[in-house]
């Protein structure tokens, strides 16, 4: 029988960055240590770099997010990046989309109790969504699919001249040059790699930042997305 990981204390820059949310953030690090393992959210590997590698390393994000937004965390498992920054940014309206069932249990019981009032938990996939969910002005996401199949899922949420934001690690780049083509085809107008987290983590998080036009996802997904939005039409007559 293995010894359980400890969860090691929040470092010091975890108090800056939380500020008045910094006993949630610390909530949220013993919910993912204890329930998230047992659950199978995350490993138990994990828990010693919780701090550093997870809530630090998805808290930054709110570097280059705008103010007073709407945000889709697609993929949002455990929640992350969408909980680490939502405890920083009381100013947004975060959507957490999942599709698993024990994940989306989990956050509902971790945006209930940590009072996140600015944060909505919806069962679905990305595909299944599009239509019904209003488009927002930034979709996330973290260690969910290669870029180029994650663009496929998250840009067709956003509205017109919206971004999507992606943690990525070592392979930002090499993902970036070989998802332009299908970025393009996307809608994506703009595409940058940013570093955020100077003096919170190292090494600095990396940010792939994919900026759309007027037609997110493109014309494939324009007359998807005006279908969906006829057929919810008609069933709200009904």
């Amino acid at each position: 029988m293995t010894e359980e990981a400890e969860l090691p204390p929040a470092p010091e820059q975890a108090r800056e960055v939380f500020g008045d949310r910094f006993a949630d953030a610390v909530r949220y690090a013993e919910l993912l240590a204890e329930a998230g393992v047992q659950r199978g959210l995350i490993g138990p590997r994990e828990v010693p770099r919780l701090w550093e590698r997870h809530l630090l390393n998805c808290a930054v994000l709110s570097e280059v997010v705008p103010e007073s937004v709407t945000v889709c965390d697609v993929g949002s498992g455990a929640g992350l990046p969408g909980i680490p920054l939502a405890l920083v940014r009381e100013d947004l309206k975060i959507t957490l989309l999942e599709p698993l069932l024990r994940r989306t249990n989990f956050l509902t019981e971790v945006v209930e109790l940590l009072g996140l009032d600015h944060v909505t938990v919806v069962r679905g996939r990305a595909e299944e969504v599009m239509g019904k969910l209003p488009p927002v002005h930034v979709v996330t996401a973290r260690a969910v699919a290669p870029l180029d199949r994650l663009a496929t899922w998250g840009i067709p949420l956003l509205r017109p001249y919206g971004e999507m934001l992606a943690l990525k690690g070592d392979t930002a780049e090499e993902e970036l040059k070989s998802a332009s083509t299908a970025l393009s085809k996307l809608g994506a107008v703009e595409t940058s790699i940013l570093h955020v987290g100077d003096g919170v983590v190292d090494p600095l998080s990396t940010v792939v930042r994919v900026e759309v036009g007027e037609s997110p996802g493109g014309v494939r997904f324009a007359a998807k997305r005006a279908k969906a939005a006829r057929t919810g039409r008609v069933r709200r007559r009904r």
